[in-house]
């Protein structure tokens, strides 16, 4: 297995055209796991953490641009406050120890769909800025995912960043795994309220071969609830919401949970993350 360590950006972008077989590594937190239990051995590893461009970030427009090589334990003490949703998911994410080295571009590019930060990008209809030799490209996140680990990049392409919007209203994530920490997902669930276009995102992870999200529950619940008045969002209206998102899933039996266990768990997230969100809302 060859080993590359380009310094610049430049010169990944060159290695990833001339090996695109070459697997990127930042963290290792995904790439080095599969290794080491003998899941996969890549042809090379392309190793990113010396291109000191991945680790910057920017705020424009509205829009934050975050590097692929921005670790989760610096999102969460840098950009929490304007990224709710992502930054809760990624306090969940493994221990310490795997949040100082771990990156959302990582978890984007494994593609599992049990990733913790999958469901709130989606909510929050984030972007994934892809580049190789040819040229860059902005892809939705919602386009992103193709299959179980399977992402839309090119085979020469790298992830230089995730765009995502600043919140503009409450957003929450919530998890369920068979432990309290450092646990993968058994499945998860993010939404997000968009008071401006009075518009509600939501993300779901760990129940379906992909990360997606409920357009039909995100409709319903958009044209439900009292933007203005901000009254109290009816018993009703609650379930009719966890019912819709669970029935966007496609969960299966595994050693981590039932089909059954999943679709009652998300329905249930459901209705708690929008509880949380409206209190939010309504306090503002």
């Amino acid at each position: 297995m060859d080993f590359l360590r380009p310094t610049t950006w430049a010169d990944a972008l060159a290695a990833k055209a001339e090996r695109p077989e070459a697997t990127p590594i930042q963290g290792g937190t995904d790439v080095m796991v599969e290794i080491n239990l003998d899941k996969g051995r890549p042809a090379a590893l392309l190793d990113l953490n010396p291109v000191a461009e991945l680790r910057d970030w920017s705020s424009e427009d509205g829009w934050l641009r975050i590097g692929a090589g921005v670790s989760y334990t610096r999102l969460i003490d840098e950009l929490g406050d304007r990224l709710p949703g992502l930054a809760q998911a990624s306090r969940t994410v493994g221990s310490p120890q795997i949040r100082n080295r771990g990156t959302v571009a990582g978890n984007l590019g494994a593609a599992s769909p049990a990733g913790d930060s999958h469901p709130p990008l989606l909510a929050s209809d984030a972007l994934v800025e892809a580049e190789s030799v040819r040229g860059s490209r902005l892809i939705p996140i919602g386009e992103f995912y193709l299959g179980v680990k399977r992402n839309a990049l090119e085979p020469d392409e790298l992830i230089r960043a995730v765009r995502v919007p600043y919140a503009d209203g409450p957003q929450y994530f919530s998890k369920i795994g068979t432990r309290n920490a450092m646990v993968i997902a058994v499945c998860s669930f993010a939404v997000a309220l968009h008071p401006s276009r009075r518009g509600v995102g939501t993300g779901i992870g760990s129940a379906a071969p992909t990360p997606r999200r409920a357009p039909e529950a995100e409709e319903f619940l958009a044209g439900e609830l009292d933007w203005d008045g901000r009254t109290a969002v009816p018993d009703e209206t609650a379930r009719r919401f966890g019912e819709l998102v669970a029935r966007a899933a496609s969960p299966i039996d595994d050693v981590r949970g039932t089909r059954d266990y999943r679709v009652h768990a998300l329905a249930v997230m459901a209705r708690r993350t929008l509880g949380w969100a409206w209190t939010e809302y309504r306090g503002i």
